[in-house]
């Protein structure tokens, strides 16, 4: 679906969400109250002879550095899970650790959550559910970057889900769009509102690292948040897995800063999707 986005906070969420759909490439969006891309699929240390020519495909670029022009992954049948220990495993080793996404990051309070599943009623107020019957598993993982230099502590989560199937965890990609228009005013719990939120889908042929993926922002407000920061989150899926990144801001950060480390993460957790799945 194509979302009209008017004015220019509508311009500037379009603008961020390219930036994080195309950020990634082979090397290189969790809510907090229910908790809530790298890509292509070279292997590292691939077995090609030094110094071989090999003429580029039809999705790859010449340039050094660029990413390729479609995202052609496609994982192993083998590899994907089929029941839920297989999907704990690879959710586990593909949610990023307090050493895996920025320096300096720490872990939250709490640091790790399984096994449930968020639900935005009609109240807009989030609860948790059991995992439904087309989940096998989602795990989240949140860390920090602690206060320090003037600056106060930013929050960054990252979410893993495995589907049982492919069209599942693409649905989940379409309710989430959903929600921000049903509910653009959130409360997560312990105190904490997101406000103002707005999605965006891109069309796929824009998604240069996943199946498909949607950026949202809006404001954030919590404990200790030092009054109204920026709220960026996005969520991408390669085949039936979906991964969501989100950073709630701090004082002396701007909307940029939490671009750049949103998209640092959704890459790297990607990355290691992949990874899993190939």
């Amino acid at each position: 679906m194509k979302l009209m986005l008017l004015g220019t906070r509508g311009a500037a969420l379009a603008a961020a969400g390219v930036l994080l759909a195309g950020c990634g490439g082979s090397a290189s969006k969790d809510r907090s109250g229910p908790d809530p891309k790298p890509s292509g699929s070279a292997k590292p240390g691939g077995g090609e002879k030094t110094g071989a020519s090999k003429r580029p495909g039809p999705n790859q670029s010449t340039l050094p550095g660029a990413l390729p022009s479609a995202y052609d992954f496609t994982p192993d049948p083998d590899r994907v899970p089929k029941n839920a220990a297989q999907a704990r495993k690879l959710t586990r080793n593909a949610a990023l650790g307090e050493n895996d996404w920025a320096a300096g990051m720490v872990r939250h309070t709490p640091y790790e959550s399984g096994g449930s599943w968020p639900v935005l009623p009609a109240s807009c107020v989030w609860t948790r559910s059991a995992l439904p019957s087309g989940v096998l598993d989602s795990f989240t993982r949140r860390l920090d970057i602690p206060a320090q230099g003037g600056k106060g502590r930013v929050q960054g989560a990252v979410t893993v889900t495995v589907h049982r199937t492919e069209a599942g965890a693409d649905r989940e990609i379409k309710d989430t769009v959903q929600e921000s228009f049903r509910c653009p005013e959130q409360v997560l719990g312990g105190g904490q509102r997101l406000s103002g939120l707005m999605s965006l889908q891109f069309d796929r042929k824009d998604v240069r690292n996943a199946d498909a993926s949607l950026f949202e922002a809006g404001k954030y407000t919590g404990p200790e948040s030092g009054g109204v920061q920026d709220y960026v989150w996005s969520k991408s899926r390669i085949g039936p897995v979906t991964a969501a990144v989100s950073v709630k801001g701090a004082q002396g950060y701007t909307n940029t800063d939490l671009l750049r480390i949103a998209a640092e993460g959704g890459a790297k957790v990607l990355y290691r999707v992949e990874l899993e799945l190939k």
